[in-house]
Parts: C-alpha cells; structure tokens; sequence
C-alpha cells in the first residue's frame, strides 16, 4: 500500500510530532515516510519526524492515520516553574502568534521536579501567557477548551520543556463524512491503520459481514481511490501568522488532483461489501459513503451475518464484531462468534480474515487459529488485530 513518495520541497525544517493510536506506530511512520517526512522516530502512541512547510501541509490533507500534527515552536532547558514561565514568554513572538482577540487552550504532557502535575504545568504556561499580554496590550485571550484559534501542547521531560502548536484544530479523525453518532463505532484513523495493516491494496474483494456504520469499507475505498482525508475541512494552521496561503493552495490542489475512478494503476476497484442487521446502522453506512464520494463503489445491505455471501473470488474479510464490552451480552455474542465462525469456513474458504478482537474468550468461539496478532487500542480497550487463513 505504497504510492510515489512527494517530493519535499525546500526551506526550513520543521520539528513535529504525529500523535497516532497506539499500536499503529509503525504503521504512522510508513505513512508519513511516504508523504515526504523525514528523520522518522516512532515513538510511544506518537512519530517524531522532521518537514519542511509544504510537507507538513501535505500532511494534514493527506496523512490517514494521525489524530494530530505538531509543530514544535521550542525546546528549552526547563528544571523549574520559574524556567517554564521564562522559557514560554521567550518561545516565540507572541504578538504574532497569539493577539488577545485570541482564544486558546494548553495541554500538558510529562514531568519535571517540582511540576509533577499536568494541570498545573499547563496552568503555568497560561500564565506566562496572559502576564505577558496584559504587559504589551492591556488584555488578555480567553481559554477556550472546546473549539480555541489556537492549541498548544508542552511536553516536559529530560530537563526539556517542548511546547508546540497544533495545526490541526478538530482532531484529524473527523474527515467531514460521519455524523458522530453510533454506538461503537471505529474512529476513521483507526480503520484507516488496520487497513493499511493488511496489506489490500483493491484489486482482491474486501467484504464486512458486521459493517455497522462502514468504517473500515469506506476508509479502505477512500484510500485505493484517492478521495484524501483533510479535503472536506478546516484546520488550525490556516489561522497561523506564518501561513502560506499560496503553498497552501498547491498542496490542496495536488490532493484534490488524486481522486480516481479507479486503482492507481488503472484497473478497477475490486468488489466492496458490507452487510449489517441494523437497518438504521446500514443506512447511516450508506449516508457516510455518499459523503465521503465512494458509495458508487460500496454494496450495503442489511441483513444478519449468518447470511453473508460475499463476492466472487478470494479476498479479504475484515470485522470488528462487539466485545462485550459496551454492547450486546455475552452469552449472544458467543453465539454470534461462533456463528460467524461457521458462515466463514463454509463460504469464504480461501479468503483472509482480520478481525479486531477487544475480548479473548469471546474470539475463542470462533473456533479459528489466528496467524497474527497485532496489539491496538480501540477507544482504550486493548485489542488485538488478529489474522486467520480460512480454511
């Protein structure tokens, strides 16, 4: 699943980190080798990484797996709160960055002696903030929690502080096609990564017996034709005083520029089918595919598992059946499992499976050996992303 990595234009690198669902690390860093990043450094539920201006736009639009995109503004040594304070006021030109008719919000990650607690770390760089306002203009900004013009993020640890600016705004798992509603549904950058972990790249069939609201089916076609992630929103950077309106506009217009009717090479896309019991859920799944442009390629219809039958030819079964853990009783979802176990070796023999498991015993009625095991988080369950050969 690799397409012509970018080439990165010139100017001056920027420090930055992609915060990432954990499990999906390595996953993250491909894709953003792949989009023109360099000095990668996976990291823990995040990847550190360098680019230049035009790459980290090409990023927001493009990358699928990230929640967000970091821009480091400083990096400073920090082993007191007096160092905190003194260190934001001078990290960067806040006349420009932050005019009191701003809002604003701080998250704080990490520790140092004596700023062993994250609210009052973020409180300290609030301060240090809005002291330094009240001195040049008179007035402050506002926090603002749920929606600000401007986040910023410190990270202390090492004897650093690092404090850097999201350029994402509304995290970047909301493409712009979902309501958000639904019961348990996956978050779009998770069902983007365990995609991308199985290696489909169009051209076999890929089937859902248990689709729910289409996010793994929607996310995977939007992946092989094209339709880019961030085109359908707005994002925090576009409101930066550095902004550059015109690299912007080339960057937006080289991801508009790759929606296909097809797979990259030409051929077509293979069949796509999604099935679900829930006539509701299955209409929500067909209102998100038409908004994120794909639906002309997706085959939903209600219906229960046990029915399933997929498209002809060998491909690839993906699922994420509940885990008891937010719906459905246990003593159902093992008759579910071990249901969906039997329709699976008696149709789709041949074919692989993943299949997100957030519940052990229950993928035990399956009565399947799995090939693979790859640990995830799904909405901070600990899951595995398990591979089956059906046979």
């Amino acid at each position: 699943m690799t397409e012509q990595t970018p080439r990165r234009s010139t100017g001056a690198p920027l420090a930055c980190i992609a915060v990432v669902p954990p499990g999906l690390e390595e996953a993250a860093a491909a894709e953003l080798a792949e989009l023109g990043a360099a000095a990668i450094r996976p990291l823990r539920r995040a990847v550190g990484f360098e680019a230049d201006l035009a790459t980290y736009y090409r990023l927001h639009l493009r990358a699928r797996l990230p929640f967000r995109l970091l821009r480091q503004l400083a990096c400073f040594p920090c082993r007191s709160r007096d160092d905190l304070y003194a260190g934001v006021q001078q990290a960067a030109d806040w006349t420009q960055w932050l005019p009191p008719q701003l809002s604003f919000r701080v998250d704080a990650t990490g520790s140092l002696p004596g700023l062993g607690h994250s609210h009052y770390s973020a409180l300290q760089v609030k301060n240090a903030l809005v002291d330094g306002q009240r001195r040049h203009w008179g007035e402050r900004s506002s926090v603002d929690l749920e929606a600000p013009d401007l986040s910023l993020h410190l990270h202390l640890g090492g004897g650093l502080a690092q404090l850097s600016v999201d350029g994402s705004g509304e995290s970047l798992h909301r493409r712009g096609y979902r309501p958000r509603m639904g019961l348990a549904p996956l978050k779009e950058n998770l069902a983007a990564g365990l995609i991308r972990l199985t290696g489909w790249d169009g051209s076999v069939p890929l089937a859902d017996p248990l689709c729910g609201s289409g996010s793994l089916l929607i996310e995977a076609a939007c992946w092989a034709l094209g339709r880019e992630p961030g085109l359908q929103r707005r994002f925090a950077l576009e409101g930066w005083p550095d902004f550059d309106g015109a690299l912007w506009v080339k960057e937006l217009e080289a991801a508009a520029a790759l929606e296909r009717t097809t797979l990259a090479h030409g051929q077509p896309l293979a069949p796509i089918k999604g099935q679900d019991s829930d006539a509701d859920v299955i209409d929500q799944a067909q209102e998100n595919a038409e908004a994120a442009g794909v639906a002309p390629w997706l085959q939903l219809a209600q219906g229960d598992c046990r029915s399933f039958e997929p498209p002809e030819g060998r491909g690839l079964v993906v699922c994420n059946p509940p885990y008891g853990e937010r719906i459905g009783e246990r003593d159902q979802l093992e008759q579910l499992y071990g249901d969906l176990g039997a329709m699976l070796k008696q149709r789709c023999s041949g074919w692989h499976l993943w299949l997100l498991s957030g519940n052990p015993e229950l993928t035990g009625a399956l009565r399947m050996k799995a090939s693979r095991r790859i640990p995830v988080s799904n909405g901070g369950i600990d899951c595995r992303w398990l591979h089956y050969e059906i046979r």
